[in-house]
């Protein structure tokens, strides 16, 4: 079986000072210092890796979704699903501890604190699964963020047999940081009758404990894991709009800590998903450094951007990279215009440009460009320039 390892467990202290540059080009640019730390070993197999690499990119842990992904996610599912993993997942001890809610289908039938709370990138969603004690409960827990607080539901739960939880929700309460009380979810669990009880079955659990696969009594499929991996973790801080340089900072140093070969600007067509611009400019300026929709890396050192604006118009602005050195471009944009159908409307600008790969893979890729600016861009397919 093969087997490919992932580093995690890089430790970031909340004062270590990550310092990005100022956005003025006349002063001087602070450089992002990388670290390195102590890294544990997680494992994933082969079928497993396809599905965390099929997830990487989905939003709102699969609200928003492509057909394509939706269809990738599921293929992924059903090979594990069939390969099986642990045996009586339930009775294994590798299923108790804190699960981390990655992806969820969402059908009518879902909950209204499901539909309300998992499809938002910016709380956290975990289940807690504690079968082997005196009192054993499966507990949902949405984490607005450590400042403010969480929400937690709890059930009741018995095992009926290897993969399937029985389970009756009966209490609920926000514990939130400022107060020192808990308040009670306004649910009357006891007068819901069957209406608060379920069922889950767990379909896959890796034997490395880390990755789970549940499919519930309405329906719903659900993809936990107890630890993310870097780029997870980069792309999860990118929909929250919190720690994003720290999460950066994790996944380029453990690709430098691995020694792993120099990455290359890879062809194809990247959104560009964050940026860590500070001072914004005009919207035309914006576009043309970048700093708006997807990159496309064409043959030959051509590069495109190309930003949507409305009713079928497009910017498009299209230049060369020349490599200079380890990892670093010089990039010259000198023919824009705004694209309308068949038709073009020719813009005078010109942007020069350096730009720094930090990381780049067949999914993910940091880059430093314009005015120091950090970038990451998320492939959306494998398009090529003519």
């Amino acid at each position: 079986m093969a087997v490919k390892a992932v580093n995690l467990g890089f430790q970031f202290p909340s004062s270590t000072p990550l310092s990005f540059g100022s956005s003025s080009p006349k002063l001087r640019k602070d450089r992002l210092v990388f670290r390195s730390s102590t890294v544990e070993q997680i494992s994933f197999t082969e079928s497993e890796n396809s599905l965390i690499e099929a997830l990487l990119g989905i939003q709102g842990r699969g609200r928003s979704s492509s057909p394509n992904q939706l269809n990738a996610v599921e293929r992924a599912v059903q090979v594990l699903e069939r390969l099986g993993g642990v045996p009586d997942p339930t009775k294994s001890n590798l299923i108790e501890g804190r699960w981390q809610l990655i992806f969820t289908t969402r059908p009518g039938t879902a909950s209204p604190i499901q539909r309300t709370f998992v499809g938002v990138d910016f709380f956290s969603v975990f289940q807690e699964v504690y079968l082997q004690t005196n009192d054993p409960r499966v507990c949902n827990i949405v984490s607005f963020s450590d400042a403010i607080g969480e929400l937690k539901v709890e059930a009741a739960a018995s095992i009926q047999d290897g993969k399937r939880i029985l389970f009756r929700f009966d209490r609920a309460a926000f514990s939130f940081r400022f107060l020192p009380f808990k308040v009670p979810y306004p649910v009357p669990f006891r007068l819901l009758g069957d209406e608060a009880k379920g069922w889950l079955d767990t379909t896959y659990l890796s034997h490395s404990g880390n990755l789970r696969i549940s499919r519930g009594n309405k329906g719903t499929t659900f993809v936990l894991q107890k630890q993310t991996e870097p780029r997870q973790r980069l792309l999860t801080a990118v929909s929250s709009g919190r720690n994003v340089k720290e999460a950066i900072e994790e996944l380029v140093s453990l690709t430098r800590n691995n020694g792993e070969k120099e990455p290359e600007l890879e062809e194809g067509e990247w959104q560009m998903v964050w940026n860590s611009q500070t001072v914004t400019d005009s919207w035309i300026e914006n576009a043309a450094n970048g700093l708006m929709g997807k990159q496309i890396i064409g043959k030959n050192g051509r590069i495109k951007f190309v930003v949507d604006i409305l009713l079928g118009l497009k910017f498009s602005m299209t230049g060369n990279f020349v490599k200079t050195g380890t990892k670093m471009y010089d990039v010259t944009m000198d023919d824009a215009a705004i694209i309308g159908g068949p038709f073009g409307y020719p813009m005078q600008m010109e942007n020069k440009f350096t730009l720094e790969l930090l990381y780049s893979d067949e999914k993910i890729r940091i880059t430093r460009g314009y005015n120091e600016i950090l970038f990451v861009h998320t492939r959306t397919d494998a398009s090529r320039m003519n």
